[in-house]
């Protein structure tokens, strides 16, 4: 028996959810999982933490980089995902607790590693990698995922946990793809304005690095294949070389250089924020977009043939590596106070002992997902069969 909370948790019916190449979703994970590890090496390559023995990686960038390809990837799951749910409100809850799952708990370890770390040694949190925030404050811009809507007020840094702007952007992106797809009218109207106003500039010159994702699904789940398996495996991989060659012979620095010049005499850092390589990210996009349309080609109407056991390594990394995101950072940080700086084999340590709190994180928060939503979904089916039996005569 259907109850009044079908609308929420029930699929359309008639509905029939659209759906990947079996080989599709793996690769998508392959590139999460590889997205997010690259992160977390390009972060630990900060001096304070490894002592400038991988620094190359910072020089290059390689943190930046990631995200774009995370933003890509989202927009590419989230535009599935739209047409999967059917309406706003099934749309709703799943971002909303897939977000709040993680989300909630990282906020608050990363106030109790940060408490500990700055009392320990005050040193490892050096300005401009920690930002102090009340109790209060922190909570607020952190659970609304505002702290870089210039909208609201100033940018603020989440005590240590710097990589939760990416997040802040991520939101912003959700919302406004959700306004579009599910309101109407003078509705849809008033609320794109009112998102526009409170995101501000930074987040909104990277929509289309976003979004890049979002037309690569609807192109490849709705177009046919006109060329070659040889051709798209060219594209697949030429995509991919023609990023790498425009990455080492220093494309982005003159991007960046560009954009610093269409906006002077203002300073672009300043402006735009974690938005300042937005050119480079835009050509990021573009060849990911492409790589992924001709990964697509390569694998519809064909049978699985990814090795089962390193579909499932690769699974089970991406299926922490929203946790590895979020985490990773004020877990270094608190390493960087207690671990000493002559520690024999201290790189191999605070890398290790980071991906097991990450892991341990995500196997008690982000992996149980189904479970809690399930519990959501019987805890709201209880509560409006209450109000029924309690309204009845």
């Amino acid at each position: 028996m259907r109850t009044h909370a079908s609308w929420l948790f029930e699929p359309p019916a008639g509905v029939r959810s659209p759906s990947m190449p079996r080989d599709f979703s793996p690769w998508l994970d392959a590139l999460r999982a590889g997205a997010a590890l690259t992160v977390l090496f390009g972060h630990m390559a900060h001096v304070r933490f490894a002592g400038g023995d991988y620094y190359f990686l910072r020089e290059w960038n390689v943190a930046s980089d990631a995200v774009a390809v995370f933003f890509v990837l989202s927009g590419v799951v989230i535009a599935y995902a739209s047409e999967r749910d059917g309406t706003l409100g099934r749309f709703a809850f799943h971002r909303l607790t897939r977000i709040a799952s993680v989300l909630v708990p990282a906020l608050l370890l990363t106030m109790a590693f940060d408490a500990i770390g700055t009392r320990i040694d005050m040193s490892a949190y050096p300005k401009g990698y920690y930002q102090e925030l009340s109790p209060g404050e922190f909570l607020f811009r952190g659970l609304t995922l505002t702290n870089l809507w210039t909208g609201t007020g100033d940018w603020v840094r989440l005590g240590s946990n710097g990589p939760i702007w990416s997040l802040s952007y991520e939101v912003a992106f959700y919302l406004i793809f959700g306004t579009l797809i599910f309101l109407k009218g003078q509705l849809r109207v008033t609320v794109l304005a009112l998102m526009v106003l409170l995101s501000g500039v930074p987040i909104l010159v990277m929509l289309p690095a976003w979004y890049a994702g979002v037309l690569t699904w609807h192109i490849a789940s709705r177009s046919q294949g006109q060329r070659s398996r040889a051709a798209y495996r060219r594209i697949a991989v030429g995509s991919l070389l023609c990023l790498l060659c425009l990455k080492v012979t220093g494309v982005p620095l003159v991007l960046e250089s560009l954009t610093a010049t269409a906006l002077a005499p203002n300073n672009h850092h300043h402006l735009l924020v974690y938005s300042n390589e937005v050119l480079w990210n835009a050509v990021i996009a573009v060849g990911l977009a492409i790589h992924l349309m001709a990964v697509w080609r390569l694998t519809e109407g064909l049978p699985s043939r990814a090795p089962m056991a390193m579909t499932r390594l690769i699974r089970w990394i991406a299926g922490g590596s929203f946790s590895l995101y979020l985490v990773h950072y004020p877990t270094l940080q608190l390493l960087d106070a207690l671990l000493p700086d002559d520690l024999p084999g201290h790189n191999i340590w605070m890398l290790l002992i980071t991906l097991a709190v990450c892991f341990a994180f995500a196997a008690l928060f982000e992996r149980p997902i189904k479970s809690f939503r399930a519990a959501l979904q019987t805890l709201a089916h209880r509560s409006l069969s209450g109000e029924r039996v309690a309204k009845s005569p």
